[in-house]
């Protein structure tokens, strides 16, 4: 059993940044690789980036290259995801997902999810 919370989210105005932060407890080891995962309304869940736990081998959105940053600090049991230049269809509650068992860019393959947090990127 895992427990993943994710904090950071807000309202941030077009052009700022957003560090969101997401603490794994309880079975650590599943927390060996994880991902972020986007989903804004009407949309299906996206992939955003993804890290092992090294932190060696990060992955991101192609899309989102150049603007979002995934690390993780192995001694707080956290990932961070930086995002900058934020942009209006940023806009999504961000979930981050641990117990990976497939391919890391598919939401279907990680086991475990947090509750998610809400980002709102005004223009």
């Amino acid at each position: 059993q895992v427990q993943l919370v994710e904090s950071g989210g807000g309202l941030v105005q077009a052009g700022g940044s957003l560090r969101l932060s997401c603490v794994c407890s309880g079975r650590i080891s599943i927390c060996n690789s994880m991902g972020w995962f986007r989903q804004a309304p009407g949309k299906e869940r996206e992939f955003v980036a993804a890290i092992n736990w090294s932190g060696g081998a990060t992955a991101r959105a192609d899309s989102l290259k150049g603007r979002f940053t995934i690390s993780r600090d192995n001694a707080k049991n956290t990932v961070y995801l930086q995002m900058n230049s934020l942009k209006p269809e940023d806009t999504a509650v961000y979930f981050c997902a641990a117990d990976l068992g497939g391919n890391y860019d598919s939401p279907s393959a990680y086991r475990s999810w947090g509750q998610g947090t809400q980002v709102t990127v005004s223009s």
